[in-house]
């Protein structure tokens, strides 16, 4: 019997986020040398800050929020999301 082929796994995508906490509304700002440059509402405390930069991201992509998890940077401007391809659960 010959061997089966697996589909392979899609890569998930790392996406770099520059953010500015307390602006006056949540916004993205757009592309700037591979950086996308969003402003959020919340303030850099206790998270909040990076749950609406999550939202802003899923609502922007119109993904699912589970698809979004933050890497690196959580307690930085710079921030780095993978975002899973859909029909994948985040690890």
């Amino acid at each position: 019997m010959p061997a089966r082929a697996t589909p392979a796994r899609p890569a998930p995508a790392l996406l770099h986020v520059r953010v500015q906490p307390r602006a006056r509304r949540d916004e993205v700002i757009g592309w700037d040398e591979g950086t996308l440059r969003l402003r959020v509402t919340a303030a850099p405390h206790d998270g909040e800050a990076n749950r609406a930069v999550s939202r802003l991201l899923a609502d922007t992509f119109g993904i699912s929020l589970s698809r979004i998890v933050l890497v690196r940077g959580a307690a930085s401007r710079d921030k780095f999301f993978r975002i899973e391809p859909s029909g994948v659960e985040p690890r």
